[in-house]
């Protein structure tokens, strides 16, 4: 009887010691058990904003044309201007053409450095239109330079202008003229010295650069003709534009000759002038 109560008593103090160890482990166990912090997703709005201005950025070049492209060399040289041609800059230049109110050529403009507001160039145009005298003289406004001049063959298929660097007669570069056969308007500017012939463009060498767009709105690209790469855009600047200045904005890349873009611009502009004046007579 007495060893039956003593291994009881045992019984009864394993079982408590027992119970104890297994309560002890499951505290073990709970309090080392792994914790998790579930975090909600989190973005920087820097990060965001700056992906939302690329995107815009982007839309806006497709619809613009395209994305300019830096050059590193040009089809002739030295560019026409030694001093305002190229930008040291590795940013586009933009600049703001304006059509002189009061002219007695019709082709008068002033060109406006858009970073500095200082004028750039100034384009003025023949006030006679006969043989050897339909002329655009471009002048470095700083300076007071003829950096070029482009001077209109009046018996050609299409409208044709010779370009001079560094003044008449004094070394043709090459020539801009409206392509004879396409689907669109499209100018071609050709460089000096590339060989071919011929009016339809069958037999002529491929163009430097092609400009094409809608011209009577003034948005239009230049492209390279190799490469197809975008070296200057044109368009209208701004929602609201005054007649009496005509004024439009022209983008150019780094390393591009911005006096070439500008004399070619000048020239398309002055193609398109009569149309210019119907349309604004028919929004009258």
């Amino acid at each position: 009887m007495r060893v039956q109560l003593l291994l009881s008593t045992a019984a009864i103090s394993w079982s408590l010691q027992s119970c104890s160890m297994l309560a002890s482990g499951f505290t073990t166990t709970t309090n080392t058990l792994p914790k998790f912090t579930i975090k909600s997703p989190t973005f920087s709005s820097q990060r965001s904003s700056s992906l939302q201005m690329n995107l815009l950025d982007d839309a806006m070049d497709m619809l613009s044309g395209g994305k300019l492209t830096p050059q590193t060399s040009l089809p002739y040289s030295p560019p026409l201007s030694s001093t305002s041609s190229i930008s040291h800059d590795d940013t586009p230049r933009v600049f703001a053409v304006k059509e002189r109110a009061i002219s007695f050529t019709g082709e008068d403009f002033d060109v406006f450095d858009a970073s500095t507001n200082q004028e750039f160039l100034t384009i003025r145009g023949a006030m006679l239109h006969l043989p050897g005298k339909d002329k655009m003289r471009i002048h470095d406004h700083e300076s007071g330079e003829e950096v070029a001049v482009l001077d209109r063959k009046l018996i050609a298929a299409t409208p044709t202008y010779d370009i001079y660097r560094g003044g008449m007669n004094a070394e043709k570069i090459g020539w801009i003229e409206k392509k004879l056969i396409a689907l669109t308007d499209t100018f071609d500017v050709y460089m000096e010295g590339k060989g071919g012939f011929g009016v339809t463009g069958l037999f002529k060498p491929d163009p430097a650069y092609r400009i094409s767009g809608d011209f009577l709105d003034r948005n239009f690209v230049m492209k390279t003709g190799e490469t197809g790469e975008v070296v200057a855009k044109v368009q209208m600047d701004g929602w609201i534009q005054f007649d009496a200045f005509n004024h439009y904005q022209v983008q150019v890349a780094p390393g591009m000759d911005a006096c070439l873009v500008l004399a070619v611009t000048a020239a398309i502009d002055e193609e398109f002038d009569e149309e210019h004046k119907e349309r604004k007579k028919s929004m009258m």
